[in-house]
């Protein structure tokens, strides 16, 4: 009777302990900051590559994971496209847009998205797709792209 009182309470612990390792990495993402915070301009002419550089800060207590994707893959770039940051670090991204034909080609809804979310306790810092994909919270933060005659 006393070897099955362990084994359950062995059990209810190893639960317990479950429980709280998703808590955690259920804590929803921090916040971010972009500067610039709003939008991104870039300046006619058109017919040559411009780069625009935008800083992203991970303002929270927790290292993400970000990504940042796009409306406009022909039109435009990022690198780094991804990253880890740990709290408070901050990181420079160079925006590329590739020379188009201004006024002949729909921008009305180019923009940027950065998408962030916390990474596993533990995990080695660098950046993991897969944390993108489960159950854990993204976080997402548009930047639309002003197109300047």
């Amino acid at each position: 009777m006393r070897v099955y009182k362990q084994i359950v309470l062995y059990s209810i612990l190893i639960e317990f302990n479950s429980i709280q390792v998703v808590m955690a990495q259920s804590v929803p993402p921090g916040d971010i900051q972009t500067q610039p915070n709003a939008k991104i301009v870039f300046n006619a002419p058109y017919d040559d590559k411009h780069t625009y550089h935008i800083k992203v800060i991970n303002s929270s207590s927790r290292r993400i994971g970000y990504g940042i994707k796009t409306t406009n893959m022909k039109r435009l770039g990022v690198d780094p496209p991804c990253g880890v940051l740990d709290p408070k670090e901050a990181v420079l991204l160079a925006v590329s847009c590739d020379a188009f034909a201004f006024g002949q080609e729909d921008t009305n809804n180019d923009r940027i998205t950065v998408e962030w979310t916390n990474t596993p306790d533990g995990a080695a810092k660098q950046f993991r797709r897969e944390w993108f994909q489960g159950d854990g919270m993204v976080r997402r933060k548009n930047l639309p792209i002003e197109y300047n005659p």
